[in-house]
C-alpha cells in the first residue's frame, strides 16, 4: 500500500508518539526497523504517518523501547487500531482538512478547556450567529460553501450531546459576549443559548468580564483537548489561516498555566449565567 500523501493530524500524532518513543529509548530508526525486519524508510513513514502500524508492531516496538507507560501504549493501540470512520470525513475534499481534523479531535476529547476573547466558542454558536460570522470572514464563499461551512460547524455541536460526552469548560471574555454579530435578534438568540446550554450537565460557561484584573488580553482563541492519557493532550490554536495543533510537553504546560491564570478572572459559573442575562435583556 503505497505511503499517504495526506495524513490526518490524528495518523501524524499516532506516527510523532512512536518517535516520541524512540528517541527516549536512544534508538535509531533502523535499530527500529531492523526489529519490525524492515527498514529505517518504513519507520519514518509510520512516525510521520504515512503508514500505518498493526496492533503487534506498536506492542513490538513499545517493548523495544522500553516503554514503562502501559496506559499510553493502550491508547496509542487504539489509534492504531480504530475503523469506525468519523462523520467529518462526509466533508472531505469539501471542507479544508484542518476543519476535519479539528471535529476528529473533539470527539476523541476526554474534556476541553476553550478561552475566546472575541467570538462564541464554536460548539456553542446558534446558526444565525454563524451565518452572520462566516459571511464577514469569508465574502468569496459560494451559497453552497457556505451552507457546507455551517452544516459542518452545526453538526460538531452533537459532540456535546453523544454519550460519552466530552466535558466543555468555555471561558468567554465580555467583549465575545457584547460584540455585535449579526442583528440584535441573532446576538440575543446566541446569548440565550450559551445559557441553555451552560444550565446542562457537562457544559460550564465562565465569563472574564471587563473590570477582571490580571487579564492581559490575548490576540487568538484557543482549545485544550485532553486525551485518554496526559501525554495525548492537544492544544488548538485558531488563526486567520485555519488551525494550529500543539502537543510538544512544555507548549501543553505553559496553556494550561495560562488556561488557569484566565480562570482566575473569571466569574463563577453562577454569576456568569446572570452576567449573560444581564446583556441579553440590554439588547
Amino acid at each position: 500500500m503505497p505511503p499517504r500523501s495526506n495524513p490526518t493530524a490524528r495518523q501524524e500524532r499516532l506516527g510523532a508518539e512512536l518517535r516520541k518513543m524512540r528517541e527516549r529509548a536512544g534508538m535509531t530508526a533502523r535499530q527500529a526497523g531492523d526489529l519490525l525486519g524492515t527498514g529505517p524508510v518504513q519507520i519514518s513513514h509510520i512516525e510521520a504517518g504515512r503508514i500505518g502500524v498493526s496492533e503487534d508492531r506498536l506492542r513490538r516496538l513499545a517493548d523495544h523501547y522500553r516503554c514503562g507507560n502501559p496506559e499510553l501504549v493502550e491508547a496509542l493501540v487504539g489509534m492504531a487500531t480504530e475503523r469506525v470512520r468519523g462523520w467529518w470525513e462526509e466533508y472531505r475534499g469539501v471542507l479544508a482538512a484542518m476543519s476535519l481534523d479539528l471535529a476528529a479531535l473533539e470527539w476523541h476529547a476526554r474534556a476541553m478547556q476553550t478561552l475566546q476573547v472575541v467570538h462564541i466558542p464554536g460548539l456553542l454558536q446558534v446558526e444565525p450567529y454563524m451565518r452572520a460570522l462566516f459571511t464577514y470572514a469569508r465574502t468569496a464563499f459560494s451559497p453552497d460553501h457556505l451552507d457546507a461551512v455551517i452544516d459542518f460547524r452545526l453538526r460538531r455541536r452533537q459532540v456535546l450531546d453523544r454519550e460519552g460526552a466530552p466535558v466543555l469548560m468555555a471561558i468567554v471574555h465580555e467583549a465575545a459576549l457584547r460584540m455585535r454579530v449579526g442583528d440584535r435578534a441573532a446576538v440575543r438568540q446566541q446569548l440565550e443559548y450559551l445559557v441553555e446550554r451552560a444550565e446542562l450537565p457537562g457544559v460550564t460557561v465562565r465569563v472574564v468580564p471587563f473590570s477582571a484584573d490580571g487579564f492581559a488580553g490575548m490576540g487568538y482563541s484557543m482549545t485544550y483537548a485532553s486525551g485518554p492519557v496526559p501525554q495525548l493532550d492537544t492544544v488548538q490554536i485558531d488563526h486567520v489561516h485555519g488551525s494550529v495543533f500543539l502537543d510538544a510537553e512544555a507548549q501543553l504546560g505553559h496553556y494550561r498555566t495560562l488556561l488557569g491564570t484566565v480562570e482566575r478572572s473569571a466569574l463563577s459559573p453562577e454569576k456568569s449565567r446572570d452576567f449573560i442575562h444581564r446583556i441579553a435583556r440590554e439588547l
